[in-house]
C-alpha cells in the first residue's frame, strides 16, 4: 500500500503546481530524473502519475522534447474543439480528428500524417474527440465549416451507433474523401486503415497457452470495435487450443469505466480461488495499470504471473519489466493514411484501396512459462 500513497502524493502534488499556476500552460514540467530526486520515489511511481495526468489532459507530451502543463480543463470546456492548425500558402486543407492527440500511439500517428501532408504543400488541421460522440460531432462541425478538402478520422466508440453518421453523409454528397484509422463505422463502410485486431487479441493470448497458461485472463474495451475484436481474437485462442473456459475470464470496460472501477474488479479476482497465472491487456497502457497493481499485491512479473499488452508503444519498455506487446504501425500507418487522402483530394475518381495490417508478437521479459507448484 506505501507505493500507492508515494504514487498518490506525486500526482497531488504536480496537480497543485499546474490548478495554482506554480506551472503555466505551455510551460514544461520537471525531467523525470528531477521528479525521481525531489519525491524520493521510484521512476516507475514517476511514470504512472504523469502517465495518468497526460491521460486526464492536465499535462501533454512532445516526443523528444519533454511533458508540458495543458491548459486548465476550464479554459478548454468550450462549445467548439481546441485545433491544431498548421497553415500553409497551397490553399488544400486535410482536417485530421483523433480521439486524443497528446498521449499514447497518437503523437507518433500524428507525426506521420503531419509529415507527409506539409512535404505535399498541404494545411493540417487537427482535432481530438476524447472518445466522446459529443465531441466528434463539434469536431466535425468545425472541420465541414472550414471547406476542408479531406478528412482522416478516427471513429469514437466505433461498436455503438454513431449519431454522426450524417456529418459523413454530407462529406460523400460534398464529394470529399474521408479515411478512418484503427477502425470504422460498421454502417458506413468507408475506406479504412486498420490493424487486424481479432488476429491480434489471438496471437497474444496464443503465446501464454504455449507457454502452458490456462488460467488467462483478457481485460477488453467494448465501446471500441479494436477491443471487441480483441476480446474475439482471446476466446478463438481457447476454442483452437480446446481449453476450458472458466467465470469472468473475459472483463471488459468502457472509456468511462477504465479510470473508475477496473482495477478494483480486477484486485477483487485474486481474492477467489481462481487466480490467474497470466492476463491480456486491451493496450499497453491498461497494462501498466494492471503491472502496477500486481506490484501493490506482492505478485512478481512475470514468475508469479505474465503480462500481455498492445500496441507495442513507448509505455511497453517505460518500466525495469519490458512488455510483451503486439505491435501497431502507429507513424507508417499515419504516413500511409497521408499519402492515402492527399492521393483521393488530387485524383477525386480514383480511390487507393484500404489497408489492413497483420499483426506480430514482440516478446519481452513480462511473460514466462507457467510452472507448476507442486503441492
Amino acid at each position: 500500500m506505501a507505493s500507492k500513497t508515494k504514487y498518490n502524493m506525486v500526482k497531488e502534488k504536480i496537480t497543485e503546481w499546474i490548478i495554482s499556476g506554480q506551472v503555466r500552460p505551455g510551460e514544461k514540467i520537471y525531467s523525470e530524473n528531477e521528479l525521481v530526486k525531489m519525491f524520493g520515489v521510484s521512476r516507475h511511481t514517476i511514470r504512472q502519475a504523469v502517465g495518468d495526468l497526460v491521460h486526464e489532459g492536465l499535462l501533454y507530451r512532445e516526443q523528444g522534447a519533454g511533458t508540458f502543463c495543458s491548459y486548465k480543463k476550464e479554459q478548454t470546456n468550450e462549445q467548439t474543439p481546441s485545433l491544431i492548425h498548421t497553415s500553409n500558402t497551397n490553399g488544400k486543407n486535410i482536417g485530421v480528428i483523433t480521439t486524443y492527440i497528446s498521449d499514447y500511439i497518437f503523437p507518433s500517428i500524428i507525426k506521420g500524417i503531419e509529415s507527409h501532408l506539409t512535404a505535399q504543400g498541404y494545411t493540417l488541421t487537427l482535432a481530438c474527440t476524447d472518445n466522446d460522440v459529443e465531441k466528434e460531432k463539434q469536431c466535425l462541425q468545425t472541420m465541414l465549416s472550414r471547406n476542408i478538402d479531406g478528412l482522416i478520422v478516427e471513429p469514437t466508440k466505433s461498436s455503438q451507433y454513431n449519431p454522426n453518421i450524417h456529418y459523413y453523409l454530407e462529406l460523400e454528397q460534398n464529394k470529399i474523401p474521408y479515411l478512418m484509422i484503427n477502425q470504422y463505422y460498421s454502417q458506413l463502410m468507408p475506406p479504412h486503415m486498420i490493424m487486424n485486431d481479432e488476429q491480434g487479441g489471438f496471437i497474444a493470448t496464443e503465446h501464454l497457452i504455449k507457454l502452458g497458461h490456462e488460467k488467462i485472463i483478457g481485460l477488453f474495451k467494448n465501446d471500441d470495435l479494436q477491443g471487441v475484436n480483441r476480446m474475439q481474437g482471446f476466446i478463438r485462442a481457447f476454442r483452437e487450443h480446446s481449453l476450458p473456459f472458466f467465470p469472468e475470464m473475459v472483463i471488459s470496460f468502457t472509456t468511462e469505466d477504465q479510470n473508475n472501477n477496473l482495477l478494483e474488479r480486477l484486485e477483487n479476482f485474486f481474492r477467489t480461488n481462481t487466480v490467474p497465472t497470466a492476463i491480456v491487456c486491451y493496450n499497453d497502457q491498461l497494462a501498466l495499470n494492471v503491472l502496477d497493481l500486481v506490484r501493490r499485491l506482492g505478485i512478481s512479473v512475470p514468475e508469479d504471473i505474465s503480462i500481455v499488452g498492445f500496441d507495442d508503444s513507448s509505455l511497453a519498455v517505460a518500466t525495469e519489466v519490458k512488455l510483451t506487446s503486439v505491435n501497431h504501425p502507429k507513424m507508417k500507418m499515419g504516413t500511409e493514411a497521408a499519402k492515402w487522402i492527399v492521393s483521393a483530394v488530387e485524383n477525386k475518381d480514383d480511390r487507393p484501396p484500404s489497408i489492413v495490417y497483420e499483426p506480430k508478437l514482440v516478446i519481452r521479459n513480462s511473460t514466462a512459462p507457467f510452472v507448476k507448484v507442486q503441492s
